[in-house]
């Protein structure tokens, strides 16, 4: 079973020592919450085969059919004040664009602040949610969901010309077991130096590097009034 090798290639991590894995839960994040308010430690992560409420930004709902994606929430508890709470989204990005570029050989970008774009068309969302313990962050819950396996064909009627996967762009089945493997090493990798030195300028030059927007056209709606010109 894939959930086992991806266990396996986890052993000796920060991120994935415990994984826990459900075929269907309403949502992993909701999981991942309650598990963290009774204790549960730094690194855990909740899988799931499907979900039946995933959840999106903003209260929008994320589509999770079973046996094709990726679904997943990882525990953190970092050492940071609440302002730099939202930085984790950032540092995220980062390792899930780099990590499905590694395991598919495309070119996947950030879209501001929390989409994975290939193709201009997303790929993966993610979504973090805080708990405060006073000044200080309790923890946070780091959900990211990746369509994997996804067949262009199957995709609902509202989301095939703007959603896409990585079989759908690459013409052939992708482990999901090598997918969640990468991105937990990722996400290890840049969580950890992001711990020891903040939102670095390597970190951020590597988000601009990975920015889909970067040299588009672009327009701001302010209050008052547009702004247009080149990101």
């Amino acid at each position: 079973m894939w959930i086992d090798d991806l266990c396996q290639a986890c052993k000796g991590r920060l991120i994935g020592k415990e994984i826990l894995s459900f075929s269907k839960i309403d949502s992993t994040n909701r999981e991942a919450r309650d598990r963290a308010k009774g204790g549960a430690p730094e690194g855990l992560v909740i899988l799931a085969d499907s979900q039946s409420h995933g959840k999106g930004r903003l209260g929008r709902s994320w589509e999770s059919p079973p046996g094709t994606n990726l679904y997943l929430s990882v525990i953190l508890r970092p050492p940071v004040v609440l302002s730099d709470a939202p930085q984790i989204t950032l540092l995220a990005g980062v390792a899930a664009a780099r990590a499905l570029s590694d395991v598919s050989g495309l070119k996947c970008l950030i879209k501001w602040p929390n989409d994975i774009l290939l193709r201009g068309k997303k790929l993966a969302g993610i979504l973090a949610e805080m708990e405060a313990e006073g000044a200080r962050v309790g923890f946070v819950i780091l959900g990211i969901g990746i369509n994997v396996n996804w067949r262009r064909e199957d995709f609902p009627a509202d989301l095939g010309v703007k959603a896409t996967s990585l079989r759908a762009e690459s013409g052939k089945e992708i482990s999901r077991a090598a997918v969640a493997a990468q991105l937990l090493r990722e996400l290890e990798k840049e969580y950890t130096a992001f711990i020891r030195e903040g939102f670095s300028p390597r970190l951020k030059d590597e988000w601009n590097r990975l920015s889909w927007i970067n040299g588009k056209e672009v327009t701001l709606s302010l209050p008052e009034g547009e702004i247009s010109g080149r990101a």
